[in-house]
């Protein structure tokens, strides 16, 4: 009872406001801020290296659609195949119509790692298409991913979604919206590593960008995605069947990011 009164409640409206048909949410404001400081990022390293606004502007558009498609078909693939599969057309359309009628239901449900992957596979095709360095590209993109990654994480805050495991620790938080149990505050937790990790990358190709290439790269794979795979342990399970799992879905999905990383950071360039 003690910690349920000392607890931080957490119950604020996931809208900023609502005109009627028009309603801007946290988590919205938060994803459309992380593309805005990657954008401004990257900008500053092309026109340092040479290269054009233009290049960044189309590279952005393949890292806007992968990002969300990869997302898209991460949760639905990986989280809630069972309902999907049954579901196709829900997939890529924001609305189903059952026996309740027409509903707008958004795109519900993005998993980071399918978002990782469709940024991987947009920069793949970006780089066939230009002509460019899959490895050079992908050493500054990394510079810029994890203060995006703890943009969104914020937004699943105001969202009082992605909870933390039950805790009687000072800085527990109740989300209202979600029950009345003191948890982990998990997506902050993850912003503060990302965030952490940001000054890391960031620092080390200040100090080096023209280190060998991939190593940056690599260095990345490893720290965010072996954060994600310590900080799943304060974070609920998103879908039922996890809890037979030893490894959650987002653990497990882990674990061949950190192994790419592994072998880019050891990788013995070609004489």
């Amino acid at each position: 009872m003690n910690s349920i009164l000392s607890a931080i409640h957490w119950n604020i409206d996931p809208e900023m406001f609502n005109l009627g048909a028009f309603a801007l949410r946290y988590y919205a404001l938060c994803w459309l801020l992380a593309f805005f400081v990657s954008y401004v990022i990257m900008l500053r390293i092309f026109k340092k290296e040479g290269r054009t606004q233009e290049q960044l502007d189309q590279l952005s558009i393949y890292i806007f659609l992968g990002t969300l498609i990869g997302a898209r078909l991460g949760h639905c693939l990986f989280y809630d195949f069972d309902y999907y599969k049954d579901h196709i057309l829900e997939i890529f359309l924001p609305f189903k119509w059952d026996k309740n009628g027409f509903q707008v239901t958004g795109f519900a449900g993005l998993a980071s790692h399918g978002g990782a992957i469709g940024i991987l596979t947009a920069l793949y095709l970006f780089c066939r298409k230009t002509k460019t360095d899959f490895l050079w590209l992908a050493d500054r993109l990394v510079v810029v991913v994890p203060i995006a990654g703890a943009l969104i994480r914020i937004g699943n805050f105001f969202n009082s979604e992605m909870v933390g495991t039950p805790t009687d620790l000072p800085w527990a938080i109740i989300f209202d919206r979600h029950d009345n149990i003191p948890r982990h505050p998990g997506q902050l937790y993850e912003a503060i590593a990302y965030i952490i990790i940001f000054i890391i990358i960031g620092s080390l190709f200040k100090s080096n960008p023209n280190r060998q290439k991939g190593k940056l790269f690599g260095i990345f794979m490893v720290l965010l995605f072996g954060a994600r795979m310590v900080l799943e342990h304060f974070k609920i399970d998103q879908e039922d069947f996890e809890q037979s799992m030893l490894l959650n879905m987002g653990q497990l999905l882990s674990i061949p990011f950190i192994l790419v990383g592994i072998y880019f950071i050891f990788r013995k360039p070609k004489a």
